[in-house]
């Protein structure tokens, strides 16, 4: 084993512990050892520079919550734009719902409109007895004497005529359920039948304010439709003038072909006196 000894002096060396201490006499009393104080007061002195550091400490850690609560402020002030931008959507699709439910009252008072227009048409107990009495009326001249609309208008109101008011007239016509194109076929095949008239006296009858009133082009509905022999109503014309009117048979050819006349073509009338005594 190694020695941790000190070494032995050399010989004739002086033994330092036998030696006076630096500043000493020599002979003089040692001092008594003095208490390790220091120490102490250094612990000490740590201990209260602890205290107070753990003091320091805490009032920093509250000063320190106070930004806290500023960073939870800011935070939550930050996180509100994030709330409006997930409202916004809902904010876009607002108009879109706002026009929908525009949308659905238009649908919904479409038929509320049509029950008012309903509403003000007058119900049938509620119809006057005078408009009653000029529908009836206009049924009778519609399916008796085939009259045109005009016509039966201008039979109510005449003072030679039903002598109802123009109101009652007109609540006639308008709900008279009529076939107009079939009364002017009718009227023609009257104006044939009868009186034996020609194909352009018959529309022009029909056509005329003073006959019959019918359109136009219910007129010519008529004579496009009516199934007549025109070269015989023109004889029967033609004998009707001579056993009447006791005419030569070159006036009665005048007669039959003139604008003025009975307006048959000029065939027609030849026909026609070339079987007068047929």
């Amino acid at each position: 084993m190694n020695s941790t000894l000190p070494p032995s002096p050399e010989p004739g060396a002086p033994d330092p512990s036998s030696a006076p201490q630096f500043g000493m006499p020599a002979g003089a009393p040692a001092p008594a050892p003095q208490k390790k104080r220091g120490k102490w007061f250094i612990a000490g002195g740590c201990g209260c520079l602890a205290i107070i550091a753990l003091v320091v400490a805490s009032c920093s850690a509250i000063v320190m919550n106070g930004p806290d609560d500023g960073e939870d402020t800011s935070t939550t002030t930050e996180s509100a734009p994030a709330a409006v931008e997930e409202e916004a959507p809902a904010e876009e699709a607002a108009p879109e719902e706002a026009a929908i439910e525009e949308e659905v009252p238009a649908e919904e008072e479409a038929p509320a409109e049509e029950a008012t227009a309903e509403e003000d048409a007058p119900a049938e107990g509620d119809v006057p007895a005078e408009y009653t009495s000029a529908l009836n009326s206009a049924e009778s001249y519609s399916e008796m004497l085939h009259m045109s609309k005009q016509g039966i208008f201008d039979q109510l109101t005449s003072e030679y005529g039903d002598q109802f008011s123009e109101e009652a007239a007109q609540y006639a016509v308008d709900n008279l359920e009529a076939d107009w194109n079939d009364n002017a076929l009718k009227s023609a095949e009257s104006y044939s039948e009868t009186l034996h008239m020609s194909k352009q006296g018959i529309y022009d009858q029909l056509t005329s304010e003073h006959g019959e009133q019918f359109t136009e082009e219910q007129a010519q509905y008529a004579i496009d439709t009516i199934v007549a022999d025109w070269n015989q109503n023109a004889l029967e014309s033609a004998k009707s003038y001579r056993d009447t009117m006791d005419m030569s048979p070159e006036a009665i050819r005048d007669q039959l072909s003139s604008e003025y006349g009975d307006q048959f073509t000029q065939e027609e009338a030849d026909y026609a006196v070339e079987n007068l005594d047929g």
